[in-house]
């Protein structure tokens, strides 16, 4: 089992890492001009945040159900998901492009968006819209690709897309002095060559599935349904998540544009953690799916156990590099001392996050391989509320009571999906 566990969480971890890889890439980039640009992209990745992980139910719902059908050996009902989940797909990429500006607008009052960085939000955010297309699409095939307990194609795809978009953004902004409409045209054109790549790979691997495709079955309206019910829980539950964080840069922003850049900087550490742990939860979504349909218990057990081992272990290790190197880390951010002094004495709370929360990112896998989205969604609301009330307390404390807060959040999600699972093992809705 721990062989099949790192068989899938490996390559996931690799491929997870070079996501904020790409976010450290743009944050670095924007720390060599000014805290201002620092803020604008990354107040601009979360606005995309927002939009797309609120439609990470194309990745996760796609990989839930696809490993269930995976492990009962239903070849239509496989190709049927993903098309399902790319229909899906291009369906919600153009109701984006169509609503861009109100999402703009919206946005920026929300997000507290300030005077200069207004210009410097919306020159990133007209751009980056253009590859709503290729990344939904990419949500669909990489959750299906999981799910059908492969995790080498989406290293693969999601490798070549960060360093293409790396590679891009440095030149646009180190040489063509694009600023920030440079990092978003590295995201756009990598996110359209990764979408080129995966229908290459599913081709060339997968294409026999094709001949089970029939649209008529594709639109049977009870296993739409199931698609869709499953999704919208998911959809909630990720809407909760993206205001939490949404929350968090609001607060950030209304204490200062240095306040925000230092936050921006800390939430990379971050980042680059919950990616990481998220290795196994991808991990966890594909084995428990596919145990679930087999209706093997004693595997399932097994392979959620172990997930929580290896999680933590990771987790652990994270702690001791942010504590070991944080300083030399916060550096590679940005050349700026004064913004480095501002972001030293938070430091400690990106040190201790993960040991709080790797538990809330394996059980979204497990709960996810269940396609438990029922209850993802109620311990997501849950979790909120206490969110909420502690920054209620917490705010006399400035930015270490927002910290903290987050902190509560996160320690709370684990506890709470705990508990869920305790009291109904798998019948988990």
């Amino acid at each position: 089992m721990n062989k099949e566990i790192l068989r899938l969480a490996i390559p996931n971890i690799l491929s997870n890492i070079s996501v904020p890889l790409l976010s450290t890439v743009d944050t670095a980039l924007m720390g060599r001009l000014s805290e201002m640009h620092i803020g604008a992209v990354g107040l601009g990745s979360m606005i995309f945040n927002f939009i797309y992980w609120n439609f990470g139910f194309l990745r996760m719902g796609t990989t839930g159900i696809t490993a269930q059908y995976f492990g009962e050996k239903k070849p239509i009902q496989i190709m049927n998901t993903l098309a399902r989940a790319l229909f899906i797909s291009l369906i919600l990429a153009m109701l984006v492009m169509v609503l861009q500006i109100p999402f703009l607008k919206l946005s920026q009052s929300l997000l507290n968006v300030r005077g200069d960085q207004t210009q410097l939000l919306a020159d990133y955010f007209y751009v980056r819209i253009w590859a709503a297309p290729a990344t939904l699409g990419l949500y669909a095939m990489l959750g299906w690709f999981f799910g059908m307990q492969n995790a080498i194609y989406p290293l693969i795809i999601t490798v070549l897309i960060n360093l293409i978009n790396i590679s891009l953004s440095w030149y646009f902004v180190a040489h063509l002095e694009w600023n920030v409409a440079g990092v978003a045209w590295g995201t756009v054109f990598a996110q359209y060559v990764g979408l080129t790549v995966a229908i290459i790979l599913f081709w060339s691997s997968y294409k026999n599935y094709f001949n089970e495709f029939s649209r008529k079955s594709m639109l049977q309206l009870d296993e739409l349904k199931k698609f869709l019910l499953i999704n919208r829980d998911i959809f909630i539950r990720t809407v909760l998540l993206t205001f939490s964080f949404g929350f968090f840069y609001s607060v950030s922003s209304s204490q200062g544009s240095m306040i925000l850049a230092a936050n921006i900087i800390l939430l990379q550490f971050l980042n680059w953690m919950s990616f990481g742990i998220d290795g196994f939860a991808y991990a966890s979504e594909s084995l428990i799916g596919k145990y679930y349909g087999q209706k093997n218990q004693s595997k399932l057990k097994e392979a959620l156990k172990l997930s929580f081992i290896w999680a933590f272990i990771l987790a652990l290790f994270y702690s001791l590099v942010y504590w070991i190197f944080g300083e030399e880390l916060i550096a590679l951010f940005t050349s700026k001392t004064d913004v480095q002094t501002a972001t030293l004495p938070f430091l400690f709370w990106v040190i201790i996050l993960p040991i709080a929360s790797f538990a809330c990112y394996v059980w979204d896998g497990i709960y996810i391989g269940l396609t438990a989205s029922k209850t993802m969604r109620n311990s997501m609301l849950l979790a909120i509320v206490v969110y909420m009330l502690a920054y209620q307390f917490l705010k006399p404390y400035g930015n270490d009571g927002l910290w903290l807060s987050l902190f509560v959040f996160l320690i709370s999600r684990g506890i709470i999906q705990t508990l869920y699972y305790w009291k109904y093992k798998m019948n988990l809705e």
